[in-house]
């Protein structure tokens, strides 16, 4: 567990999002150097080798980069909005799962539940 009460490998879930969300706001060798990293699970040295580059400044990027990127999600928000966003869809159609359909709400009930799956979906894509 790290300070935060995160294992290893949530830790690497958190960093791939918070890549994925701001990725684009780091340089190409950042980017590219914490995917290896934390989504294809390289080693230090193996990043090392493939940009030519020693252990320790991979290590150095790579330290930088999840620095910068909490202090982005720390600004931003991104992240987390995306998350209590998720929650609330997920507790929306659970609740609506609960509600036994009329004659009257079943068309509005099913359009609710089908829009809240889609937009789950696309979430996960």
């Amino acid at each position: 567990m790290d300070r935060n009460g995160l294992s290893s490998m949530e830790k690497k879930a958190r960093l791939s999002w918070l890549l994925a969300f701001y990725g684009e706001m780091l340089t190409e060798n950042q980017r590219e150097i914490a995917r290896l990293y934390w989504e294809e699970d390289f080693s230090l040295g193996e990043i090392a080798g493939q940009f030519s580059v020693s252990r320790q400044s991979v290590h150095d990027t790579v330290s930088r980069t999840e620095k910068q990127l909490e202090a982005l999600e720390e600004k931003l928000g991104l992240l987390s909005r995306f998350q209590r966003v998720e929650t609330g869809l997920t507790e929306s159609l659970q609740a609506l799962e609960q509600v036994t359909p009329t004659e009257d709400t079943s068309p509005y009930l099913i359009q609710a539940k089908t829009w809240i799956r889609r937009l789950l979906d696309q979430e996960e894509k």
